[in-house]
């Protein structure tokens, strides 16, 4: 769910963006989170899980480590989810205010990701699976530095 959040963000982002440079890094998102998704499924499937999370796991990860998100990620299904009210902001917005949004919205939604591998890390025996480790250990360096470089897009539209 958190993954296929980013995919529609960069769906909107094609025909609605401005910078092609973020177009650019959108279309590496995209990329990486669909494959992302597959490999998700698959470690899922292999082990014999469910692919979908009930409403009460999801709201228990919408507060990871009882944080007080003063940012508005606390009252999302999981960390850095976008609300509805942001995705229907997005939608709406076009040029360089849908650049802005898309990479303020993507920074949030990158930093719950490395809340989630945080809080896998700290879990007593959380990524003691080789697959998993690596797995979410790419996330980590991954979306690290693609919110650097969303963090100098921003910059430089100031």
């Amino acid at each position: 769910m958190h993954h296929s959040q980013a995919v529609e963000m960069v769906d909107l982002l094609r025909p609605r963006g401005k910078n092609p440079a973020l177009k650019a890094l959108g279309e590496k998102i995209s990329l990486s989170q669909t494959d992302e998704i597959k490999f998700m499924k698959q470690w899922l499937t292999d082990r014999g899980k469910a692919l979908t999370m009930d409403h009460s796991t999801l709201m228990d990860m919408s507060n990871p480590k009882g944080m007080d998100h003063k940012d508005g990620m606390g009252d999302m299904l999981m960390p850095g989810m976008l609300s509805p009210e942001q995705m229907a902001a997005l939608a709406k917005a076009k040029g360089a205010e849908f650049d802005r949004l898309f990479l303020t919205g993507m920074i949030q939604h990158h930093t719950g990701a490395l809340i989630m591998v945080d809080d896998l890390f700290h879990t007593a025996g959380g990524g003691q699976d080789p697959v998993l480790f690596d797995f979410a250990t790419d996330i980590d360096n991954t979306q690290t530095a693609e919110i650097k470089i969303m963090r100098g897009m921003l910059e430089g539209k100031k």
